[in-house]
């Protein structure tokens, strides 16, 4: 279970004696340019924040439909099984750990399926949840797939949940393209694509019953004031989204070239990460630690995860080291 999560630099800065300062961290898939964020009006700071500001409408502005802002998309899978009596829940996987892992933690019965093995298993599930795309793997599962296995989950009264935090960036397979349906449950974040992670903003969209009941039991003022005054600014400035989805997309397919330049193709990409298997993956992840570039490693599946590069330096910094850890592997054989 996948429940390790990317951004532990003091824990490496520690263990490799390598100041904080001169590491080049690669271990999250946040965007390493983020939106801007402008300075705040002071009451924000001063007040409780109120359900009925303008976060509402911004979002159902932006994404087409109402959404329930949560304190993150983490907040939404943590609570969310709360919401269903003991049942049984298929998780594809490999995955982001967490989903399965709160599923268990509130009594239900989990099993942890590929996508080949849905089909067979759907008639004995509840609740399906997929990470779209995936992390660590990035796949990406279409959305008429998705919908397909929704009205067999729907009409027993079953869940769909869609974990889409790394979809705003490439959101052509969304879920929230298609009309609100009872059972349909999708996660988005301002974490990833808007590298705003610190801020602790995501949002629910489902019916409104369903969102009803999970504000219930995440209680009042789950979203701070100045989470969502940032919010509201960035669902707003769609110039900034268009020109980072641009820059993204053609950033990632630069990043891709320099790994498979490099001996380690991705297998699976999105516009924020990119997923290497290795059968050397735990030594590659230590001969690149001493060299101070954190990437995230996976002993289950067995791989490599490298976020982002933030600019040339970062780029070059990165060949450097792979180019020593390739020598390094090779000196020893």
């Amino acid at each position: 279970m996948l429940l390790e999560h990317g951004g532990r630099l003091n824990a490496a800065a520690a263990r490799y004696r390598i100041d904080r300062a001169d590491w080049l961290d690669l271990s999250t898939g946040i965007n390493p340019d983020g939106w801007p964020v402008p300075q705040l009006p002071a009451e924000v700071w001063q007040r409780l924040p109120e359900d009925d500001d303008a976060l509402p409408i911004a979002v159902e502005q932006h994404y087409g439909r109402p959404g329930l802002p949560v304190a993150g998309s983490q907040a939404a899978l943590a609570t969310l099984p709360r919401l269903r009596a003991a049942c049984r829940v298929g998780v594809i996987g490999p995955t982001y750990g967490e989903h399965a892992h709160a599923w268990q933690r509130a009594g239900h019965e989990v099993r942890t399926l590929t996508v080949g093995a849905v089909e067979a298993a759907l008639g004995q599930l509840d609740v399906l949840v997929a990470v779209n795309p995936d992390n660590p793997t990035g796949r990406l599962l279409a959305s008429s797939t998705l919908l397909g296995w929704h009205r067999r989950l729907a009409a027993r009264g079953g869940w769909l949940l869609v974990d889409e935090a790394y979809m705003d960036a490439e959101p052509s397979e969304s879920l929230l393209a298609v009309r609100e349906q009872p059972g349909l449950i999708v996660l988005r974040s301002l974490g990833k694509f808007w590298g705003l992670a610190g801020v602790r903003a995501g949002f629910v969209f489902a019916e409104a019953d369903l969102r009803a009941a999970l504000a219930g039991l995440l209680g009042p003022w789950s979203v701070s004031g100045p989470a969502r005054a940032v919010a509201v600014r960035a669902l707003a400035d769609t110039h900034w989204q268009d020109h980072a989805r641009a820059c993204l997309g053609h950033a990632a397919r630069r990043f891709a070239r320099l790994l498979t330049r490099h001996g380690l193709p991705p297998a699976g990409l999105t516009a924020l990460f990119q997923w290497v298997p290795h059968p050397a993956a735990a030594e590659l992840h230590e001969g690149l630690a001493r060299r101070g570039v954190l990437v995230r490693h996976y002993a289950e599946p067995g791989g490599l995860r490298f976020g982002l590069p933030p600019d040339e330096a970062a780029l070059r910094r990165l060949e450097l080291a792979l180019a020593g850890v390739r020598a390094e592997r090779l000196g020893r054989r």
